[in-house]
């Protein structure tokens, strides 16, 4: 088996964009989770609507749409995507958990793994500064990638075994 060439490195080893100009605009699509853990309290205030700073759903929410938009400003190497859609949804979970899912559509030549993943970080990141003042203990856990599909590599959902 030939190994492959670092995507993201010219020949010379010096970090670059890839050029994406010769694949095919495909629908693109990704989902990703993470989990917002704090102590119960918070997590009653949360649910509550008694949190000092206001609606923290909301507001985490509208943050990962607007992070996922600049993905590209965030992450280095990352193209711009056009994207169609951006959902984050969060739900309390249990006495002391808010997940957090997001899913990143576009029409484009590159994928949007990334845009669903700074979805999620953005949105947990404000989920954290809204609850920090009932708990600075606050923890970011289990950022990661769900499912993906479309482009050259098709469908990857977590914890199915390639075929």
């Amino acid at each position: 088996m030939r190994e492959k060439r670092p995507t993201h490195l010219d020949p010379r080893g010096n970090a670059r964009m890839v050029d994406v100009a010769g694949k095919d605009v495909t629908v693109r699509e990704a989902t990703a989770r993470g989990v917002v853990r704090m102590s119960p309290a918070a997590r009653r205030a949360l649910s509550g609507g008694r949190l000092a700073k206001g609606d923290a759903l909301a507001v985490a929410r509208i943050a990962g749409i607007q992070a996922a938009k600049r993905t590209h400003e965030w992450i280095p190497l990352c193209h711009p995507v056009r994207l169609t859609s951006v959902s984050v949804d969060l739900a309390p979970r249990g006495r002391d958990a808010v997940e957090i899912q997001a899913t990143a559509r576009a029409a484009d030549r590159t994928g949007v793994e990334m845009e669903a993943l700074v979805a999620v970080s953005a949105a947990a990141l404000a989920l954290y500064d809204m609850v920090k003042s009932m708990d600075r203990g606050v923890t970011i856990e289990d950022v990661r990638l769900l499912a993906k599909s479309g482009g050259r590599s098709g469908t990857w959902v977590s914890g199915r075994r390639p075929r």
